[in-house]
């Protein structure tokens, strides 16, 4: 597999059903890319906004819808990898110097826009990977618990810090850590604001993976290249769906499935038959 590195990484954009072709993006905030080789079929969203550590600022926040609308869209995609080109970060979550400029109103609007694109995240029809290799707080985090897997850093600092600025976890937050960790610890995440390292993520459920960090800064993108790579030869989920729908369609008339249903409504043990 080619080793995508900073300078050499190959800015993609992929045509709806067709070879991906280079593109200059120069000064965008949200890149594309697709790691090459033996991984053909692992897209990458590549987060650039370095002078303010990823923070869901307004242009950052379209350039993500426009990259989710665009792999979406891909029928070549496989599996998408969420990494940031910030050395040491994520995403710090909301951009705080921005969102002071907003009235009330823009600031509701927004943060159900964030809320939408989380559910955009979680909606891909193909599995994601968060490549978390530094600090992802708040909306940061909410981003990778959007995403259906989560590699991190052992180094990495995570936590949902919303508390701590006199605000609440307003991007599914509150709703999807609890799945991750359970009720009682999301509870103590949240209203304590507490950072974690990937360490401690790991122990608790909140990541799939930790590992070392190495010296290029990017040991959680590797791992989640790895697994990418193990979830390529997967049937895709569309055809998984339409293969469990013929599947189910053959199970309609049996009798077995009849006599389940009865055995259900009389309250008794089904005696199936094969048939």
């Amino acid at each position: 597999m080619m080793r995508l590195g900073r300078a050499g990484r190959e800015l993609l954009r992929w045509g709806r059903g067709g070879p991906p072709t280079a593109v200059p993006r120069r000064g965008a905030e949200v890149l594309v890319g697709a790691a090459g080789g033996e991984s053909s079929g692992i897209a990458e969203i590549l987060m650039n906004r370095p002078h303010a550590r990823n923070s869901l600022g307004k242009v950052f926040v379209n350039e993500l819808f426009s990259a989710l609308e665009q792999l979406r869209l891909d029928e070549k995609v496989r599996v998408v990898v969420f990494k940031s080109e910030v050395k040491g970060v994520f995403c710090a979550g909301a951009d705080l110097k921005e969102r002071a400029k907003m009235d009330d109103a823009e600031v509701g609007h927004f943060v159900k826009r964030l809320r939408n694109l989380m559910d955009e995240i979680a909606a891909l029809p193909v599995p994601t990977i968060a490549a978390i290799d530094g600090y992802a707080l708040g909306g940061g985090l909410e981003l990778a618990l959007a995403c259906d897997l989560r590699v991190a850093a052992s180094s990495a600092k995570m936590g949902l810090i919303e508390t701590t600025r006199g605000l609440l976890p307003g991007a599914g937050g509150t709703q999807r850590l609890p799945r991750c960790v359970g009720i009682g610890l999301a509870k103590e995440l949240i209203f304590t604001g507490r950072q974690i390292d990937g360490q401690q993520a790991a122990s608790m459920g909140l990541v799939n993976h930790t590992v070392p960090q190495n010296n290029e800064g990017d040991a959680a993108y590797q791992r989640a290249l790895t697994l990418a790579k193990e979830i390529l030869p997967q049937v895709d989920i569309a055809s998984g769906m339409a293969i469990e729908g013929m599947c189910y369609a053959q199970n309609i008339p049996t009798r077995d499935r009849q006599e389940g249903m009865a055995a259900f409504r009389e309250k008794r043990p089904p005696q199936f038959i094969g048939k």
